[in-house]
């Protein structure tokens, strides 16, 4: 089954939650680094109002931005909006502290870190372009009339390479981190032989779906799934055909089920299986389709055909329980129920 888009749009916002936390470090860290010129090195006199009048007001963007709860959840759009207001006040701040001569110049690479950090290769890019044109303008005013000057022009291409630079490499080392953790999160939450979630996917996959049928008091099946005849395979054909009988197992249950539910592997020979929206009638015509499919479908090893088969254990939410411990606890009785009254067979929990 593909991953729950609910599970990963969980994922996908705690690590937002993390770039904007450290996007906000670094909006504060700008506002310090103004202030501090301003307190130690010091604009000319008839500067000062105006750098005082900046730092006012990114003070307040800052503030009413990230603190009103303006935005009810975070977002790759809002990283945008405030990536492109520290340019804002970097390029105010430039323009009353002497330009491109400015020491502040370099404060133009928290706002490259923080896009190819946050916002990927397309976004630096167009705040690299961006950046440019706030050179020429500084430059336009400074140079008095000599933009086109082969002196103008290589001196912006010397500011400006270094800062390409940082946003190439900032992106590609991001890009590769990224990949990285996304595919140890991976790996962390897939059972290696079956490829099913294990049971950490299967908590962070199903939590949001779980949360809504309790909430909005919606059915939700259970299906706790052994394989009957493993240990006798492991015994005589040895763990390969084990494995094999497993693997057969989980794609038979997977083809039985829909994109929405949401499989894995519970350990050893056991899987579960979660329905949600399906009440316990449709459930156990689930529960027999999977029964069936198994059963209709032979391991074939070694130029011989293994019988296979299922005991299958469901129950249902609400009328099982009120919790998905609940629930598992009693299908997973059902399940060794039917093994005792001859395996191959579902038994749906009754109170």
């Amino acid at each position: 089954m593909d991953p729950s888009p609910d599970g990963a749009l969980s994922i996908a916002q705690d690590e937002l939650q993390g770039i904007s936390r450290t996007v906000t470090e670094i909006e504060w860290l700008l506002l310090i680094l103004v202030l501090l010129y301003q307190m130690f090195d010091g604009p000319a006199a008839k500067d000062q109002a105006a750098i005082s009048a900046g730092l006012f007001f990114y003070t307040a963007f800052v503030l009413g931005f990230r603190y009103t709860n303006f935005y009810k959840t975070e977002s790759r759009a809002k990283i945008v909006v405030e990536t492109f207001g520290m340019l804002l006040f970097i390029t105010w701040a430039l323009w009353f502290t002497g330009k491109l001569a400015s020491p502040l110049i370099n404060a133009y690479l928290l706002v490259i870190i923080t896009s190819a950090l946050a916002l990927g290769k397309r976004i630096t890019m167009l705040e690299m372009a961006l950046i440019a044109a706030c050179f020429f303008l500084l430059v336009i005013n400074s140079s008095a009339g000599e933009l086109l000057s082969l002196v103008n022009i290589g001196g912006l291409v010397t500011q400006l390479a270094p800062m390409l630079l940082v946003g190439y490499v900032a992106t590609t080392f991001s890009t590769n981190i990224r990949f990285g953790l996304k595919r140890a999160q991976a790996l962390s939450e897939t059972d290696n032989l079956t490829g099913l979630y294990n049971m950490r996917g299967f908590g962070v996959a199903t939590k949001r779906l779980i949360a809504q049928a309790v909430r909005y008091k919606r059915p939700a099946s259970l299906l706790m799934i052994d394989s009957d005849n493993l240990k006798p395979v492991n015994d005589f054909h040895g763990h390969e055909a084990g494995n094999r009988l497993l693997k057969l197992v989980a794609n038979r249950i997977e083809t039985e089920l829909r994109q929405t539910d949401v499989l894995a592997r519970y350990g050893g020979d056991e899987f579960v299986a979660l329905l949600p929206e399906t009440p316990a009638d449709r459930a156990l015509e689930v529960a027999q389709r999977i029964r069936n499919a198994v059963a209709d479908t032979p391991l074939e090893f070694e130029g011989k055909r293994i019988g296979t088969s299922v005991s299958i254990g469901l129950a249902c939410f609400p009328e099982d329980g009120d919790s998905i411990d609940i629930v598992q606890g009693c299908a997973d009785r059902a399940m060794y129920l039917a093994k005792q009254q001859g395996r191959n067979r579902v038994v749906k929990h009754t109170l």
